[in-house]
């Protein structure tokens, strides 16, 4: 069966970033009945904290060396992770915007998943390669300033070209940003935006 993997990285569930998953669902599940959706939850999520025996597990791995049982351990726990990635067809990210970047749990789950021979290697004639297939992905990044328009109120987005940067280090480049923003201030604005948002997402997801 077919399947879309949803990355939820905002711990409201009413946040912009979780209703605009949402309204980008409802329209996935009417052309796609037949496709599972695997949703994980990051703050529901058991990430392992990247130091002790995973952080030794990727320097074992780069220098060629043999796992302990503990660092092999360990390093299943990244490897679960990323497989749930890995095995997915299509992929939706929602996230909101913390401090111009991205929320600390987010940031841990890649610092978890890019791992040498997991989902990147080391060719000393080629340099890195990723070794994830790409595969059409949706991102949502739910902010309070305006990044459309250029209203963002002095605020920089340094979520976005993270966010690409990461995944096409892994070997996922077709990837699709919607921005919900403002989220914060007046109540046109912010209505105008979602709208705009949803409208896009409903158009995506039916074609996705």
């Amino acid at each position: 069966m077919p399947k879309l993997f949803h990355l939820n990285c905002s711990p409201r569930a009413d946040s912009e970033s979780a209703a605009g998953a949402r309204v980008f669902l409802d329209g996935f599940r009417r052309v796609r009945p037949d496709w599972d959706i695997d949703v994980m939850n990051l703050w529901r999520e058991h990430l392992p904290e990247f130091e002790g025996y995973v952080l030794e597990a990727k320097y074992a791995r780069m220098n060629g060396r043999a796992f302990t049982d503990s660092q092999r351990d360990a390093f299943a726990v990244a490897e679960r992770l990323a497989i749930r990635l890995a095995l997915a067809d299509r992929v939706l990210i929602s996230t909101p915007m913390w401090n111009f970047s991205i929320p600390y749990k987010l940031k841990q789950w890649f610092d978890v998943i890019i791992q040498p021979g997991l989902t990147f290697r080391f060719d000393p004639s080629t340099g890195y390669q990723p070794l994830l297939e790409d595969r059409p992905t949706v991102v949502i990044v739910a902010s309070g300033g305006d990044f459309i328009t250029g209203m963002n109120r002095g605020r920089t987005d340094m979520a976005t070209p993270y966010l690409r940067e990461a995944l096409r280090f892994i070997g996922i480049r077709d990837v699709r940003f919607v921005p919900i923003g403002p989220t914060t201030g007046p109540a046109g604005p912010i209505k105008a935006a979602r709208e705009t948002a949803h409208g896009r997402l409903s158009e995506l997801a039916a074609r996705f």
